[in-house]
């Protein structure tokens, strides 16, 4: 697939889970926008040759980026979480307002946003109708569904929003992607050459145990949240796949190894769907805390990829008339 045909940014990039998949989808990224330090380090890292914007997304000037393809980000899921208070539109967190100022300043073909569930929860039914006609006004027809990561070759239990919008040239072109005919791989399947990667000799019996996806993975905050997989109930479902999530392991389990292993920070990446080339920066709880708070490469993949195809139709039906 060419890549770099059409253009983007992206705002949130956190450490380049949607960005990754929006490459995959033929996107080159005229910049990523971040504030957090480690997420910058690990775009940079990846991405020698990315502009990559160190600053908060309300102060940032989008101006020199008019007219690119598509405008993309993964925005502050707190004020939406059914873990937080739900505060919404008085979030001091909610990014939707600069959001909105970029579509005006940019004028993308295409926006895509991502967010958690309870965005769809009915107490932001006025907020989501806000949204859809500030979009409106400028010239964009919202939508929105919850994709589940697993239908797209994804090994974890992980519904995610996708806001999208497009101008209403391009509007008739686009049709949500369809879901993998197959069944997303087990954690063995996905693990087991991790965990065998320094000869435990338990590793073939442990992967046809995790026979299941994963449970959704959580990053966690910055106040709170460290290198585990979650809270109690978290926990006690990744122990029915043979995990112990109490906290990560630096390195897989060694010949030997009696019990149920840990995961490394490589192993939570391929389980979010990265792929392995993919490095993170910064210590164990800084680098895991990444991957958890990641938008899975190959469901941004899928919906970006239709973007494009809307995008390109329509300059194809413009060619030939």
């Amino acid at each position: 697939m060419s890549s770099g045909n059409l253009t983007s940014l992206e705002m949130c990039a956190g450490a380049g889970g949607q960005a990754r998949g929006l490459e995959l989808a033929g996107f080159g990224h005229e910049g990523v926008v971040e504030i957090d330090p480690n997420c910058c380090e690990t775009l940079r890292l990846n991405r020698p040759e990315w502009t990559v914007h160190e600053e908060d997304l309300s102060a940032f000037d989008g101006r020199p980026y008019k007219g690119v393809d598509l405008l993309a980000g993964g925005l502050p899921c707190p004020p939406f979480s059914v873990a937080g208070k739900q505060l919404g539109r008085d979030d001091e967190r909610n990014l939707f307002p600069a959001a909105i100022r970029l579509v005006d300043e940019i004028r993308p073909k295409a926006i895509m946003i991502e967010n958690v569930r309870g965005f769809l929860d009915a107490v932001f039914e006025d907020y989501r109708g806000f949204i859809k006609n500030e979009l409106k006004a400028l010239g964009y027809e919202a939508h929105w569904r919850l994709l589940n990561a697993s239908d797209y070759g994804v090994p974890q239990l992980r519904p995610r929003v996708v806001i999208v919008a497009i101008e209403d040239q391009y509007k008739d072109n686009f049709e949500w992607p369809a879901p993998s005919p197959f069944d997303a791989p087990t954690v063995g399947e996905t693990l087991k050459d991790l965990m065998a990667a320094n000869g435990w000799r338990g590793a073939k019996a442990w992967a046809q145990g995790a026979d299941e996806i994963a449970p959704t993975l959580v990053g966690g905050s910055k106040k709170h949240g460290g290198p585990d997989l979650g809270p109690t109930r978290a926990r006690k479902a990744w122990a029915a796949l043979g995990v112990n999530g109490i906290s990560l392991a630096d390195e897989a389990p060694e010949r030997d190894f009696v019990g149920m292993p840990r995961l490394t920070v490589p192993m939570t990446a391929r389980i979010q769907g990265f792929d392995d080339a993919w490095r993170f920066h910064g210590r164990k709880t800084a680098a895991y805390r990444q991957v958890g708070n990641a938008f899975p490469p190959p469901v941004a993949r899928a919906v970006a990829a239709s973007l494009r195809t809307a995008i390109e139709t329509r300059k194809i039906h413009r060619l030939a008339s």
